[in-house]
Parts: structure tokens; sequence; C-alpha cells
């Protein structure tokens, strides 16, 4: 009884110096781990305080709603999708790359977004594609956009904000608080240029003002007519080359 006692404490005190010895080997901090292949839903990039730099993420994992990074919460109106998303180094959100794609009753529906922010704020550059099928016709447009940001905009007080106009009941009511906003400079923003193909499938370059109304294009359009178009504040071709044949 005396030695099997013996033995059974010499296998218990020999397995746990195993296990943590293959634990520790597993966990350490020093060296490069080489996988062949890799299954994994999400992974989180960090530095060496902790905070996260960039993330990537299956659907499931997007983070969002009630979800926190680098102490700060998330959007929480924002789709799930497959993806990146990138942090500055105060932690901040500073853009990401998404995408998805599937059938619907309808035909199909699909795209991909690549975007950089303004610090603390929403996004003043993006690549974007879009790809929708209805029946028989199929729509594709796809470019590289600049836009204005509000200069005192914070993704925070954004987030604040709009949960505030969800608030307002009356359409009217709600416009004339956003218009407030607006003219503090804490939300807001407009597209300013757009390289690529629009929806109607004019290709070229797009120029728009300060409050995002088309003002200049030069482009190629689906008849294969390439023109020089400036436009009025509302949007009226104001001048044209070459000019229109009478």
């Amino acid at each position: 009884m005396n030695r099997e006692l013996i033995f059974l404490r010499a296998f218990a005190f020999t397995a746990v110096i195993g296990i943590v010895f293959l634990t520790a080997s597993a966990f350490k901090k020093d060296g490069n781990q080489k996988f062949t292949e890799i299954d994994v839903e999400r992974i989180n990039i960090v530095e060496k305080d902790g905070t996260v730099k960039m993330i990537i993420t299956n659907v499931d994992k997007f983070p969002t709603g009630e979800d926190k990074i680098n102490g700060s919460p998330t959007n929480k109106t924002r789709k799930k999708r497959s993806g990146m998303l990138f942090f500055n180094e105060d932690g901040i959100e500073c853009g990401g790359f998404i995408y998805d794609g599937q059938k619907n009753q309808n035909g199909h529906s699909s795209g991909l977004s690549l975007t950089y922010d303004q610090y603390d704020g929403d996004q003043v550059m993006q690549i974007l594609t879009q790809d929708y099928k209805k029946g028989d016709k199929r729509v594709v447009s796809s470019g590289l956009y600049f836009n204005d940001r509000p200069s005192k905009e914070s993704q925070l007080k954004t987030g604040e904000i709009m949960a505030e106009l969800n608030q307002i009941k009356d359409p009217e009511a709600a416009q004339k608080k956003y218009k407030e906003y607006e003219q503090q400079g804490l939300i807001g923003g407009a597209p300013r240029m757009m390289l690529g193909k629009t929806k109607d499938e004019h290709n070229g370059l797009f120029l728009f003002d300060s409050k995002g109304k088309p003002r200049a294009r030069f482009c190629v359009d689906k008849n294969n007519e390439a023109k020089l178009d400036f436009l009025d504040d509302n949007g009226n071709v104001t001048s044209s080359f070459p000019e229109k044949k009478k």
C-alpha cells in the first residue's frame, strides 16, 4: 500500500511538472511560432501595453453594439461584416476594410469598402465597390472618394447625437436639431471628389461643392461620348465642352 501511494504521488508530481512545462512552452513570449495552416474566427493585433491596433474578424465576431475596444464603445448601428478594423496610437478607430456578397430573392447584392478616417471622426477617403442585381438588371459602381468632415467631430459625440436624434419622432423637429448640430461643426460632412464609375455608367472625375452638390464632371458616358460639364447649385448644366449640338 505504501509503495502504491508513493508511486501515485510521484506520478502526480511528474504529471503536474509536465503540464506546467508544456503550458509555458505554448505561451512563451519570445520567438516566432510557425504554422502551415490556421483556422481562426478573430485576431486582435495589440501593442505591448495591450492597445488594440488592428482586428481581423469574421462576421459573427465583428465588434458592434455593446462591444468596447480600447475602452471606447463601438458603432451600435453598424452592420456586422467580415474584414478588418484599424486603430491609431490613441486607441481610436481610424479606418477599416469590409466586404460582403450574397444571393437574395431579387438576384444578388455585394460590396467592398476600404476607408481611412479623419482623427476621431469618420471617413475622409474611401475605395468603394457596389454590385447588385434585381431581375435582369445588374448595377455596378466603383470609385475612389474624398470627403469633407466636420472640424469638431468626435466618434463618441457623434454616437450620442445620433442616439438623441433617433428619439425625436417628429421628422421636422429632428431635421431642425440635426441642422443645429451641423452648424456647430459636430456632425455632417460632404463628398468632394469621386474618381470612378457611377450607377448610370458614367466613367470619369466628379467634383462636388462644400454642400455635397455636383458642380463639375469630366467623363465618358455609356454612349462612349466624352464631355466636360459644369453645373449650377441646382444641378443644371450651365456649360459643356464640347457644346451640345442644336
